[in-house]
């Protein structure tokens, strides 16, 4: 699992007073569920480590530019780490991995207005569309 940088304690060890990141449903500074968590990694034999907003955003990008996915930070933040490890040769070629991304955009909508590239108006007819996508 991945935690934000600025809101990991279970990474770091102790509560954090004050976390921070753009990822709001992860800004947590001593989670209710810290055991299982741990049980869970140690059970899976898997790992619990940090990503940055940065890598965040990216893979927030990344998610709905290339996948067509409109989902909130915090269900970017699986995929950050799940790119983060795959830079770091963590996974053998052959490896099947599964991201379940259950936090839809519209829990944060103003994310994705900082985010987004400039709107261009078309007229609402497919002539206008099809010039406008190059087709």
């Amino acid at each position: 699992g991945f935690q934000a940088e600025g809101a990991a304690p279970i990474v770091r060890g102790y509560p954090i007073k004050k976390p921070r990141t753009i990822a709001t449903a992860i800004r947590i500074g001593n989670p209710a569920s810290w055991k299982r968590a741990e049980e869970a990694r140690d059970e899976s034999k898997g790992v619990i480590d940090t990503v940055t907003d940065k890598q965040i955003i990216e893979a927030y990008k990344m998610l709905s530019s290339v996948e067509g996915l409109f989902v909130e930070p915090a269900s970017a933040a699986g995929v950050a780490g799940l790119i983060k490890y795959v830079r770091k040769g963590y996974f053998s070629r052959t490896s099947t991995i599964v991201c379940i991304l259950t936090g839809h955009g519209l829990k944060d909508p103003d994310r994705a207005i900082k985010v987004a590239r400039k709107v261009r108006v078309v007229k609402a007819d497919l002539k206008s569309v099809v010039r406008l996508m190059r087709l």
